[in-house]
């Protein structure tokens, strides 16, 4: 389980073409309500378990590693296009976040954050 937009964001580890074994970057939305914000987070393929999360001032940090579980050992590949590696995201808000309240889920593939107003 994991732990626990507009132009004022300034995303950190942007997406770019990786390699297999090197560090990726999810995609991510972040959506303003008047409760706080929700950020989505794009982790097909990442088990829950292994997310991290973590919040700092006015930075939300999510890590954790994509496994390939479903190839068995001796197999050889013909085609490689999926990252299985470290990942991480950044997100900088416009204003502290530390004091809010967190839920999180994960559903079809997407880690969605809930920070509510403390």
């Amino acid at each position: 389980m994991a732990r626990s937009t507009n132009k004022l964001f300034q995303f950190v580890g942007t997406s770019k073409t990786v390699h297999s074994g090197q560090v990726w970057y999810p995609a991510a939305d972040v959506y303003q309500t008047p409760d706080g914000w929700v950020v989505k987070v794009e982790l097909a393929g990442v088990s829950a378990e292994d997310i991290e999360i973590d919040i700092q001032g006015n930075v939300l940090y999510v890590a954790g590693c994509r496994k390939d579980k479903s190839c068995a050992a001796g197999v050889s590949y013909q085609q490689m296009e999926i990252t299985y590696s470290n990942f991480e995201k950044t997100l900088r808000f416009p204003a502290p976040i530390d004091n809010a309240k967190v839920d999180h889920q994960f559903e079809n593939g997407l880690l969605i954050i809930s920070l509510h107003k403390a």
